[in-house]
């Protein structure tokens, strides 16, 4: 088992990736959109602070609440700022998740290929097949701001201390 852990039920899951810092290069992925629908993270914001907040599947009752708050965060933040959700849930499903909860300020980012984010961002659960849940704050320039990884799956991550981050950029 690796370093690094989160807690699942009774259980610690091995998370595969580096332990991103503040400081750091954002990694550069490619996720998908739609079938056969890629985004680049990085370089289709560009020129964005992004508020990436990575959950394990948008079907669980914590997963709904963490992007329905991101959702109204993304509301005031301005258009400086991208609010990005990834999970390992296939687009279609996240698609029509965010049309049936009205969700319309987050851009939604599958990982369900093959974990490429989970894995360069350090929040790989491969025994859930999932995401650890976390918040990053990634600047216009690429470097991470803030990072906080959730050290259980069934935890709200610290929502306040990542919008703040977000704010001292503005």
């Amino acid at each position: 088992m690796s370093e690094r852990t989160v807690a699942f039920r009774d259980k610690a899951l091995e998370v595969v990736g580096p332990a991103l810092q503040p400081g750091d290069k954002a990694p550069e992925v490619t996720l998908s959109t739609g079938f056969l629908a890629t985004s680049h993270l990085l370089a289709d914001t560009a020129g964005k602070i992004r508020l990436i907040s990575t959950i394990p599947s948008i079907d669980t009752s914590l997963c709904d609440a963490q992007t329905r708050r991101m959702n109204q965060e993304a509301a005031g933040l301005g258009d400086s700022v991208v609010v990005i959700t990834v999970s390992v849930d296939l687009p279609a499903a996240q698609k029509r998740w965010c049309g049936a909860a009205g969700i319309e300020q987050v851009l939604m980012l599958s990982d369900y290929m093959d974990l490429a984010f989970g894995r360069a961002y350090g929040t790989a659960v491969p025994a859930l097949g999932a995401e650890q849940r976390a918040l990053f704050v990634v600047d216009s320039q690429d470097t991470i701001r803030y990072v906080e990884y959730v050290p259980g799956i069934g935890q709200h991550p610290d929502y306040e201390a990542a919008v703040a981050a977000v704010r001292s950029l503005l």
